[in-house]
Order: C-alpha cells, then sequence, then structure tokens
C-alpha cells in the first residue's frame, strides 16, 4: 500500500504560514480545534509544526507580552518544541508508520520540500483496525 492513499490533502488541512502573527496563529487553532499545525513558507515548503505549547510558552517568556498585542509576534519568532518530521509522498509505509507512532500527524512533502498535506494518526488505525483480521 502506498501512503499516498492515507493523505489527507494540502486543501483539506488548516496550515499556516510562517508569516502568521502569533494571535493569527492561535486563532487558527481554534477554530480548527487542533493542538498543533504545520508552517509553510511562503514558497510552500513544510516549516515545521506549531502546538499550543509553543504559544504558551512563548507567552509565559516573554515580558510584556499579552493577548492584547500577540499580533506583533510573528510565528517565525517563536521557538518550536515540537517537531515533526515529514515524509515524502513516495516513501516506504515502515517510514510513515514509525513517524506515526511518535506524531499525532505526518507531514507530507514532495522533493524540493513542498507541502502536500498530512497523514493523520488517526486514520491510520481506523484502517488497521477495520482490516485487522484474526
Amino acid at each position: 500500500m502506498e501512503i499516498s492513499s492515507f493523505l489527507l490533502p494540502k486543501d483539506k488541512v488548516a496550515y499556516i504560514t510562517s508569516s502568521f502573527s502569533m494571535r493569527e496563529a492561535m486563532d487558527q487553532l481554534e477554530q480548527h480545534h487542533y493542538t498543533a499545525i504545520p508552517i509553510v513558507d511562503e514558497e510552500g515548503k513544510y516549516v515545521g509544526t506549531l502546538s499550543e505549547g509553543d504559544l504558551l510558552w512563548k507567552l509565559k517568556n516573554t515580558p510584556d507580552l499579552t493577548f492584547g498585542n500577540m499580533e506583533k509576534v510573528p510565528v517565525s519568532e517563536i521557538q518550536k518544541h515540537v517537531h515533526n518530521e515529514s515524509v515524502l509522498i513516495n516513501a516506504q509505509m515502515e517510514d510513515m508508520l514509525t513517524l506515526a507512532a511518535d506524531q499525532n500527524f505526518v507531514p507530507v512533502i514532495e522533493k524540493g520540500g513542498i507541502f502536500l498535506g498530512i497523514i493523520r494518526r488517526k486514520d491510520i488505525i481506523e484502517y488497521y483496525t477495520r482490516n485487522i483480521t484474526d
């Protein structure tokens, strides 16, 4: 089986760009009920994942930062504590499954790092649950 069969394509995935503000990122997390969200640069390349914890740590460790002025802080200035490693679209299932064991989602890229979408651990578990036979 190819990993592309598990792909939730970019046009169906909420993601942010590295130019988003901290406030915009928080709004996206809230709107989509995510605890982490992929970050894509201006060229469409996957550059990392921003988590709720990253936002909380930034707020805690930045004097004078409040909910009222978070729009002044770009996502690119927030230290990321979660590293969701990506996988190439033509990778082997074993590679993707290894990553999915430790990540809620696996970002999928094509050659050159272009973000194609994600594979959710939930979808993998549901697939194997439906298809396990004794």
